[in-house]
């Protein structure tokens, strides 16, 4: 069976039938508005693009790519920061994110052992993009979480083409949710989980958006009531899910340097903390922010001269922590809410029961 590329959803919209996003089951975190479509692409040039690996009776798997700008990425650098919560996991990249502050690739989700077809991906698509052509060196940015109870992990079905096609594909507008792209197999709370992404939109203008791949563990929490846990699972989940991992991504057009990214990163934890993670022993938390703002994209000129760039001062970040911190955790409930039930690799997971939990919520309001 060929992957399913996953570009744009058909609709905002739920339809008859189909299970709502948050805000379509009249919900909603904190008081900033969101976004035209509630999602990371709500920032000026961020494009998504998914392949859907759901083949036979054991791959469940798949890819996210995140293109922060339409442009040259490798030519036009953006200022970015990653910070690590609680680090049990791989996000290839990071040391050179950490050095330069600034990213030049696509940013790549998927499994925790095809880490290494999206890096090789990625440089091959870099090196191809007209204007490259004396590159010799590439940081490609990949991230991953472990699918391994839904899915073959060990048989590595994400192929390159499957990392070139969600790039190639990625599009502007909404993004699909739930058991897609690279959570197709994820989990959160040991429901299923997946894709989850929401924007908030600042007085000023600006606008900050986050994507989720949720894989983790806790005590879940939805706007501060206690969920009750997934019923009980087969004795081997413990071992295959375990703390889980979680790996957000970030995105604003604010002017920010990334040093202030940075401190921008940090807040994506106090919306994953709201949710019942306690960040276990065995998770990879992880953050990646970027600034998509042309104010602060590391040109070639502003590679090879001292240059005047613009960048919020410290006193002006706190509407941004608001809302990052706000639409990271609206991205998990997404991730929960639009999530179908996957059964792969012998094993079943089922979405949060959405007649039981949506009324208990709106009791509690």
């Amino acid at each position: 069976m060929l992957p399913i590329i996953i570009s744009l959803a058909a609709t905002i919209a739920a339809t008859p039938g189909e299970r709502p996003r948050f805000r379509e089951a009249g919900l909603a975190v904190g008081t900033l508005p969101t976004g035209p479509v509630n999602a990371i692409t709500d920032v000026p040039g961020v494009r998504v693009g998914q392949v859907t690996r759901h083949d036979g009776d054991n791959i469940r798997t798949g890819v996210t790519a995140i293109l922060p700008h339409p442009g040259n990425v490798f030519q036009d650098k953006l200022p970015a920061a990653f910070y690590r919560a609680n680090g049990f996991g791989k996000f290839a990249g990071s040391p050179q994110i950490d050095e330069l502050g600034e990213i030049e690739t696509p940013i790549v989700l998927t499994n925790t052992l095809n880490v290494a077809e999206g890096i090789a991906a990625t440089v091959e698509w870099t090196l191809a993009q007209p204007g490259n052509a004396a590159v010799r060196s590439v940081n490609a940015v990949v991230g991953e979480t472990n699918d391994s109870y839904l899915n073959d992990i060990r048989g590595r079905h994400v192929t390159k083409a499957d990392v070139t096609a969600a790039i190639a594909g990625a599009a502007p507008g909404p993004v699909a949710e739930g058991s897609v792209g690279a959570g197709t197999g994820t989990q959160a709370f040991q429901y299923k989980g997946g894709i989850g992404t929401s924007s908030r939109r600042l007085a000023n203008g600006w606008t900050v958006g986050v994507l989720v791949q949720t894989n983790y563990g806790g005590r879940p929490s939805i706007l501060g009531v206690p969920i009750p846990p997934a019923p009980a699972r087969t004795a081997d989940i413990t071992t295959s899910i375990g703390g889980g991992s979680i790996v957000m991504i970030v995105a604003t057009d604010a002017p920010l340097s990334d040093r202030n990214l940075g401190r921008l990163a940090k807040r994506a934890i106090v919306g994953l903390a709201r949710t019942g993670s306690i960040m276990e022993n065995g998770s990879g938390d992880f953050v990646l922010a970027f600034s998509t703002a042309a104010e602060v994209r590391r040109t070639p000129a502003r590679r090879t001269a001292v240059a005047t760039v613009a960048d919020v001062p410290n006193d002006g970040m706190n509407d941004l922590f608001v809302g990052v911190a706000d639409a990271t955790e609206e991205a998990i409930y997404n991730a929960m809410f639009k999530a179908s039930a996957v059964t792969g690799n012998g094993h079943r997971l089922d979405p949060i029961d959405l007649k039981t939990v949506i009324p208990l919520l709106k009791s509690r309001r």
